[in-house]
């Protein structure tokens, strides 16, 4: 019941209750990116989501315009602390995950979720195997199990295992601890970049 209904319904509200205090802190935030280096103020990327289905994951930008795409060598996505291609603001918005807030639109269009696996790239379908396929039998997440414990400390696959532990165990008691969890590593600021 809660994985099929009480899950998306519980987003619906949760977001529209939150909209207004995200809205106030992208009405801040939103400026000063344009102005520390005049470029656009939201990354739009694209990204799986559920079944496999291709969407616009929002974001405030982080990065200087036209930022080369670096990869690690498991194919996940390069950040450091020292990464040059982030803006000064960036380097603040990343650490505190306000970067994220804009997918609050991506949960009321019904692409995203508060609690799910991280969207991937899109390329990664091409290398999941016939396990790891399965984290897209739900939406994507803005938090999730990996993000909530681990963050970026983590191998790709090593993440993926944790994406497919929560497939196997959603509970609205699994997502509040995971949300809980989420706001503690984001206040202690903790394994904000890959080791």
């Amino acid at each position: 019941m809660y994985k099929f209904f009480l899950k998306r319904l519980l987003d619906i509200i949760c977001a529209l209750i939150l909209l207004p205090f995200v809205l106030i802190v992208l009405i801040i935030i939103a400026p000063l990116i344009f102005l520390d280096d005049r470029g656009p103020m939201f990354y739009n990327a694209s990204r799986l989501g559920k079944k496999g289905k291709v969407f616009k994951m929002y974001k405030l930008r982080s990065m200087k315009v036209n930022a080369p795409d670096i990869r690690n060598e498991d194919g996940s996505t390069y950040n450091s602390e020292n990464d040059s291609r982030v803006t000064k603001l960036g380097r603040f918005i990343r650490k505190t995950s306000i970067d994220e807030l804009p997918q609050i639109f991506n949960i009321l269009r019904g692409e995203m979720s508060f609690v799910g696996p991280r969207p991937d790239l899109i390329e990664s379908i091409d290398v999941y195997d016939k396990n790891e396929i399965r984290r897209l039998d739900v939406l994507p997440g803005i938090t999730g199990f990996s993000q909530a414990y681990v963050r970026n400390s983590v191998a790709w696959r090593e993440r993926i295992k944790n994406d497919l532990y929560y497939v196997d165990h959603i509970s609205l008691i699994l997502d509040v601890k995971i949300i809980l969890q989420t706001v503690k590593i984001v206040i202690k600021k903790d394994n904000v970049y890959a080791r």
